[in-house]
């Protein structure tokens, strides 16, 4: 059975077919956060701590790192910081730190700059997950060896050097080939991540059913596990939440296994804790027992990143010093 593992110092967790939906935490990320950005920029990272401990009290089991910003007062009076090969190596650095600083899960370093990959990989303690390789010749050449020399798994997005094709077929052929390049390299199928690429719902009708039979031929076919930018079947729909929310538990059961998504928002957490208890994924159902403690809250008048916290401060000084499985 295809296992994924990722690791910090202290945690494991591994995506999988018959493991829980891994939700991979996305607010660490500035693009199109101007306010995030302009506190990178000054050097403060007090959102990033906020954003790390909220995603994982509220279930995050994986965090996302991007360090795709752009430094506009500081561009204006040097040049280098036009450039994202100059800005990114060292800021994906400070990031990893200071998140590796506040909480120990696992890492996803997130980055179009393959300097900024290798930075990661070096700031980063345990076996994070490198986020991304594409079909494109050049990220091929680029990203593949540092996957290789740094023993990580990848995501691997669906799109090559003609971009991205509206066409399943053409999607899963990118797919597998860069299992097949990958594997080149001396790098397992089990270490790929297929990222099948999700469509809006509101610009394409079809986009769920794709996703959705893409999914089960990457398993089938491929072996491989599967992500997505969940929001994205969404995108420009009123309540998008509810969309997710529906989206998900029907990505799961046609067989993805993890996500990088907004964890703070209780309808898609509560979509995916009943899909984990419904796909069996979720032993004697104590992680939905938890969890409807934390509903609990929320409804006594909590917001639902208060309970959360809450409820995994609980749960932590409950828990030993030995290596878990998040």
């Amino acid at each position: 059975m295809t296992r994924t593992v990722i690791e910090s110092q202290t945690k494991t967790v591994v995506i999988g077919f018959d493991e829980p939906f891994c939700v991979i935490g996305e607010r660490i990320n500035p693009t199109g956060r101007k306010k995030l950005a302009a506190e990178l920029e000054a050097g403060n990272f007090d959102t990033v701590v906020k954003d790390a401990l909220e995603q994982v009290a509220c279930g995050a089991t994986v965090l996302d790192i991007n360090s795709g910003a752009v430094f506009t007062n500081k561009m204006a009076v040097d040049p280098r910081y036009a450039d994202n090969n100059f800005v990114e190596p060292g800021l994906m650095k400070a990031l990893i730190e200071c998140v590796q600083g506040v909480t120990d899960v696992p890492l996803c370093i997130d980055s179009s700059v393959p300097g900024a990959l290798e930075a990661g990989l070096q700031a980063a303690i345990g076996r994070p997950l490198l986020n991304s390789v594409t079909g494109e010749e050049e990220r091929l050449e680029l990203v593949l060896p540092l996957v290789k020399k740094y023993n990580v798994p990848v995501v691997a997005i669906s799109n090559d050097d003609t971009g991205i094709s509206p066409d399943p077929d053409v999607r899963f052929a990118v797919a597998k080939k860069i299992v097949e390049r990958a594997a080149d390299f001396g790098i397992p199928a089990h270490d790929i991540v297929v990222d099948p690429l999700v469509m809006p719902v509101g610009a394409m009708a079809s986009a769920g059913q794709q996703v959705f039979a893409l999914v089960r031929r990457l398993r089938e076919e491929l072996g491989v596990n599967t992500t997505c930018g969940a929001s994205n079947i969404s995108f420009g729909l009123p309540h998008r939440h509810g969309v997710n929310a529906a989206f998900l538990p029907m990505a799961i059961g046609a067989g993805m296994t993890s996500a990088i998504m907004n964890p703070v928002r209780q309808v898609e957490m509560e979509a995916i804790r009943a899909a984990n208890l419904l796909m069996n994924h979720d032993a004697n159902g104590g992680e939905w027992i938890r969890f409807s403690k934390v509903i609990e809250a929320v409804e006594g008048g909590l917001s639902f990143s208060e309970a959360s916290s809450a409820a995994s401060a609980a749960t932590s000084g409950r828990r030993g010093g030995r290596r878990a499985r998040a």
